[in-house]
């Protein structure tokens, strides 16, 4: 990695012309490497340095990187296009603070539109989870239902929430017949308590949930049928938020609380001869950092 530029727009208009300008020289979704807010609501856009790397960058290498600047900022982990209009986004539950977050989001969302991309998730940053649902102007708070780190999938969105060791789950279908979002219904029990983090995407039909004390890899393919694959026990300062195409997988550490992961950490991509969960085990045998 050759380095990260921070451009920043002072607001959403500002935002739109500068995407316009960063698709103009090639930025693509998987160049978009963090996305966050400084108090003032000025929006600053992480790229990479090098424009050969706008459309190789993968997602996993995403989530190793460090956020250049110092200072108070709230980050995005991930902006969403859902099936009708509806535009989903995670991040730190402060977003709300500047007052254009939805604006934000929702830009992000046209971006997207435009490259024909449905999602794009940024770096990983240490903040409290927070996870809001929009359709148009209506813009839902789903956090302060408790339900947060919010994954999609074709047939629907899973989540978890907060102090509970269960895998939710709220189809497209009862999402667009009813509009309401007080519609989750458990899934799957972790074994190894409290979900603590969601992997950010689905993939292989894998998503792996990290909990206070371990992790949980299970098979989404036929939801709501949940079938757990793979588990390791561990002391819950590992949490997977992420995993390259060919074995790696971007896991983070940090303090584990009843309602989440606390202060985490840039990811480290850590090798495997494959992409599960038992693939991974069998590469730790180094250990993660503390500090």
């Amino acid at each position: 990695m050759s380095g990260v530029v921070v451009e920043k727009f002072t607001g959403p208009a500002s935002l739109i012309q500068g995407l316009k300008k960063l698709r103009t020289s090639g930025v693509t979704p998987r160049a978009l490497l963090f996305l966050a807010l400084s108090p003032d609501g000025t929006i600053h856009v992480a790229v990479p340095a090098d424009a050969e790397q706008f459309t190789s960058f993968k997602v996993g290498e995403k989530l190793a990187l460090v956020w250049p600047l110092e200072g108070r900022y709230f980050h995005f982990d991930s902006v969403h296009r859902l099936p009708g209009d509806f535009v989903l986004w995670n991040g730190d539950r402060r977003l709300k603070d500047p007052g254009d977050a939805t604006e934000v989001a929702q830009l992000i969302a046209s971006f997207l539109k435009g490259m024909s991309a449905k999602n794009v998730l940024f770096g990983c940053t240490p903040h409290q989870p927070g996870s809001w649902l929009a359709e148009g102007k209506n813009v839902v708070p789903l956090h302060e239902q408790g339900v947060c780190d919010v994954v999609p999938v074709a047939q629907g969105l899973f989540a978890r929430r907060v102090m509970d060791h269960r895998l939710f789950f709220l189809p497209f279908a009862q999402l667009a017949s009813t509009g309401r979002v007080d519609g989750w219904a458990p899934v799957y029990e972790a074994p190894l308590g409290n979900l603590l983090m969601l992997e950010r995407r689905v993939m292989g039909d894998r998503l792996v949930l990290s909990c206070e004390r371990g992790l949980v890899e299970v098979d989404v393919s036929s939801v709501p049928q949940i079938r757990e694959t793979a588990r390791a026990t561990t002391n819950g300062s590992m949490g997977i938020v992420g995993r390259i195409d060919g074995g790696a997988f971007a896991v983070t550490s940090g303090t584990p609380q009843p309602w989440g992961l606390d202060e985490t950490r840039p990811a480290l991509l850590i090798g495997s001869p494959g992409d599960t969960l038992s693939d991974l085990g069998k590469a730790l045998a180094i250990d993660l950092p503390t500090g």
